[in-house]
């Protein structure tokens, strides 16, 4: 008998996120319709400078960005996995874009849970792929 998926949600710096179970259940449903067998997905929520120095510290990459993620199970078991996301780097993100904290905040999680599903943004193509999926699911919840 398989274990029930878990997901939750950790603050390293000062934060909210209003309706936690309403988002919970709405992330496992997004890997039920992406057919993923999610066990664990941990959000942390996090600085600019915390999520950089996790960038050059795994990836070699000196840059800041706004979601940095970790599969940490094997491929055939299900899902374990950390999402770190800057709480700055969505602030400002929303700010350029014209959007508001709360829908990029909402977009940066499910991308994140996109690319566990499989989803990839490399390519033009599957930018295009992912910010129609991050639209449509975006949508749905908002």
């Amino acid at each position: 008998m398989r274990k029930k998926a878990i997901v939750q949600f950790h603050f390293l710096v000062p934060g909210t996120l209003p309706d936690r179970e309403v988002l919970r259940k709405f992330i496992l449903s997004i890997f039920k319709k992406e057919k993923k067998i999610l066990g664990e997905l941990t959000i942390i929520f996090c600085s600019d400078d915390y999520l950089l120095e996790l960038n050059c510290q795994f990836l070699q990459h000196d840059f800041y960005t706004d979601i940095l993620s970790f599969p940490l199970s094997g491929a055939k078991e299900p899902l374990i996995a950390e999402i770190y996301i800057s709480l700055d780097r969505v602030r400002e993100n929303a700010k350029s874009s014209g959007t508001t904290i709360k829908e990029e905040l909402h977009r940066v999680i499910f991308h994140g849970v996109l690319h566990f599903c499989g989803h990839k943004d490399k390519s033009r193509h599957d930018r295009e792929k992912m910010r129609f999926l991050e639209d449509k699911y975006l949508n749905a919840y908002l």
